[in-house]
């Protein structure tokens, strides 16, 4: 009366089918969990190298501490002989590198990128000429001692002074240096590419030979 309806062939080969599917799904998952893995380490190594930068950015800085432009022999020429910049690094910085910093200025006589000068090899006058000896398209950096320098490098242990030349561009020209009522702004950006903005604004009027200025 009743027929059997199970072949025994055929459940083997349905067996076979089943463990065969069962085996790509583990292959498929676990070349999905390879990939994972190894997305999830290149996403971890790229977040921290960009918290790295982001931090560098921000404390990885050069701080100005004062601004000062020196009057000329003769004051009433209305003309600066130099400008000083006293800087620092920012809180929590490591040590920042001056030589390799560079200075993007905007002034009176249009813009220009200012690298390091040396102070053995690329400023007239060596260690103890006046701001003058700077080349165009550089700045100096002096100890406190008042020297122009080769290696400057902020770690707190010394302090540094960047010095530009008035006569130069953007700043102002031999015959017109910068001077009363003058107004530049400058970006020093630092070997991480941390970036410090100051203003410089002479007054209106100098009144004494070789007196500091606020800028």
């Amino acid at each position: 009366m009743f027929e059997s309806i199970t072949n025994t062939e055929e459940r083997g080969q349905v067996g076979i089918g089943t463990l065969i599917v069962f085996i790509a799904m583990v292959l498929v998952a676990a070349i999905a969990a390879g990939v994972l893995i190894n997305t999830a380490g290149f996403l971890q190594s790229q977040a921290e190298a960009t918290g790295q930068e982001s931090t560098d950015l921000v404390s990885e800085r050069v701080q100005v501490t004062s601004a000062v432009g020196i009057v000329t022999g003769d004051a009433t020429q209305g003309n600066l002989s130099e400008i000083r910049i006293a800087v620092s690094g920012s809180p929590g910085a490591d040590e920042i590198d001056l030589s390799e910093t560079t200075i993007q200025a905007v002034g009176p006589n249009g813009q220009n990128n200012l690298v390091f000068a040396n102070a053995s090899s690329e400023i007239s006058g060596g260690a103890s000429a006046p701001a003058t000896g700077i080349p165009g398209d550089s700045f100096g950096v002096r100890n406190s001692t008042g020297s122009f320098v080769d290696d400057p490098v902020i770690n707190g242990d010394e302090q540094y002074t960047i010095v530009l030349n008035p006569q130069v561009e953007p700043f102002g020209t031999t015959a017109e240096p910068f001077g009363e009522s003058d107004e530049s702004s400058i970006d020093i950006v630092s070997p991480s590419s941390a970036t410090t903005s100051v203003e410089l604004n002479a007054p209106d009027l100098f009144s004494n030979d070789n007196e500091a200025v606020r800028l």
